[in-house]
């Protein structure tokens, strides 16, 4: 059993790494600002769920933000986190290009407390949530974690570059045990809304239009959030040191190839305007997952195929009948 602090812990992957946290007998404490970049209402529907948990009583929560120093080192004081999932974060990509100063604001700055503070309480591992944004728009595929990863294409992309850089400077300083772990397009229940699954989902029920760019044909790297939260809890069992780490499912597929599928379970077809590749996105994202499997034994199981059905199937539940 470890004592570990989520912060970002109501959001779409925070919740579910706090109930598998609990599931295996942690100690969990969360720590969530509910920032309103999407409706707080959907995290603290989120946190609901987590307080049900069979194991809830093992779980903490605490309302505050990152920027907060003082809060930070007082969690460290009181509760004694061992280890640290940070999750915490401005989200989307093209909505940093409007507020890059918030964004750097927590993405970096934010993080830089939370190490501060996780170096002075002597925590054991911090895990780390980065993206494969991080790549740009590399031709070489798949992505591996050495490449050289130094020209993102927006401001989102580059705080996280920068808070893996952070990282490294924490460990070499300090000895601070720090995992990068680099997310492909995440999705699953409670998926954000201003993700495409969900965008899609919505779209589906509405009828409205949605942009399609470059016709669909960008190749994701579609990774359901239970492997993604598997990954994660596999990191915050091994201090490696300082490690960057790809965790999707080493299997891209074509984004007109995901939205067939969730236009078939729907039983409808979506409607579309297409439009041109943003200048923010890649165009397109594939994993080399070799890595993760030697150090963490990640072992992604989920297909697309089988991961559309269970975020269709929690999207019907969820938010459709609630509407």
């Amino acid at each position: 059993m470890a004592r570990v602090l989520v912060t970002g812990a109501a959001g779409f992957i925070g919740s579910h790494v706090v109930e598998a946290l609990l599931a295996r007998g942690d100690e969990v404490l969360g720590l969530d600002n509910f920032d309103p970049y999407y409706d707080p209402a959907r995290k603290r529907a989120n946190l609901v769920e987590v307080q049900a948990h069979p194991q809830a009583s093992r779980f903490r929560f605490v309302e505050g933000s990152i920027l907060d120093r003082e809060l930070l080192r007082g969690l460290f004081g009181d509760h004694g986190p061992q280890r640290v999932v940070h999750l915490a974060a401005m989200a989307g990509v093209r909505a940093s290009m409007e507020r890059p100063h918030r964004y750097y604001e927590v993405n970096l700055t934010g993080t830089l407390n939370l190490l501060e503070a996780a170096r002075l309480a002597k925590a054991e591992n911090l895990v780390f949530a980065s993206t494969s944004s991080v790549y740009g728009n590399s031709e070489k595929l798949p992505f591996q974690e050495s490449d050289a990863a130094d020209r993102p294409l927006a401001p989102y992309a580059a705080s996280k570059r920068a808070a893996e850089l952070l990282g490294h400077t924490y460990h070499h300083l300090y000895g601070l045990n720090f995992t990068a772990l680099r997310f492909f397009t995440v999705y699953g229940p409670r998926n954000r809304p201003d993700m495409m699954a969900f965008k899609l989902a919505d779209a589906l029920g509405s009828g409205a239009e949605l942009p399609l760019y470059e016709g669909g044909q960008m190749l994701r790297d579609w990774t359901f959030v239970g492997d993604t939260v598997a990954g994660i809890v596999a990191a915050v069992d091994r201090p490696l040191g300082y490690e960057v780490l790809n965790l999707g499912r080493g299997e891209p597929v074509l984004l007109l190839d995901f939205v067939r599928q969730l236009e078939r379970l729907a039983g409808r077809t979506a409607r579309f305007s297409v439009q041109p590749r943003p200048d923010t996105d890649a165009q397109a994202t594939h994993a080399d997952i070799g890595k993760a499997q030697r150090l963490l034994g990640y072992a992604p199981r989920v297909s697309v195929a089988e991961g559309v059905e269970r975020f269709w199937s929690w999207y019907q539940k969820a938010i459709r009948s609630n509407r």
